[in-house]
């Protein structure tokens, strides 16, 4: 009876802990535009929307990419906990450091378009939260490879996430070397998938 119970409130708090990550990235996801809403305010009548735009592209390309960034953080947090039935305290504190730098996100975001082109501060704010979430959610998925019991099907591929958090923390250095590339770094993530598949097949 009280296996039942303990497995109960389990799931129950499993449950929770994934309902609040989701809404808490939904908010996060959604304050991105809020800068762009305050940009589209200040068309007067006239100047068209064409010109705005125009003036504006870094600020609606940076909307772009972390609404990417952050759409495949999410997308990989939701298949690390697809394979999981329980958890622990050390997970949950680790799954509140990985919210706390997907909340930095929109923030650091701002700082990179309001700031003077090439600030090395702003784009290691906006490259540095983004290689905090990889690890994080790294660190999740080492804490459940080494409690199994944790888990009701196997993870997945065990070279993404590292793969991700090394791209990104290369993409991090670059950024500080040459700031004129500036968030342009951030799609080295795009070689996660191959460099990680390679990465298997020689192992």
């Amino acid at each position: 009876m009280s296996e039942q119970t303990e497995q109960a409130r389990t799931e129950r708090g499993l449950d929770r802990l994934v309902n609040f990550s989701d809404a808490t990235v939904a908010i996060a996801i959604t304050l991105l535009i809020l800068p762009l809403v305050d940009i589209a305010g200040e068309l007067t009548g006239g100047e068209s929307a064409g010109e705005l735009v125009s003036d504006h592209w870094p600020a609606i390309l940076e909307f772009v990419i972390t609404f990417w960034v952050i759409s495949r953080f999410w997308m990989l947090h939701h298949q690390v906990f697809e394979h999981v039935r329980s958890y622990t305290q050390r997970i949950v504190r680790l799954n509140f450091l990985w919210l706390l730098s997907i909340v930095f996100l929109p923030f650091a975001a701002n700082l990179l378009n309001t700031s003077a082109s090439g600030d090395r501060v702003s784009h290691g704010l906006y490259l540095g939260s983004m290689v905090v979430t990889s690890l994080t959610l790294t660190a999740i998925e080492w804490e459940l490879r080494r409690s199994p019991e944790l888990l009701s099907s196997p993870l997945g591929d065990t070279w993404k996430g590292p793969t991700a958090a090394g791209l990104l923390a290369l993409a991090l250095v670059l950024a500080m070397i040459f700031p004129s590339i500036g968030l342009f770094w951030v799609l080295l993530l795009l070689l996660q998938t191959p460099i990680a598949a390679i990465v298997r097949r020689r192992r």
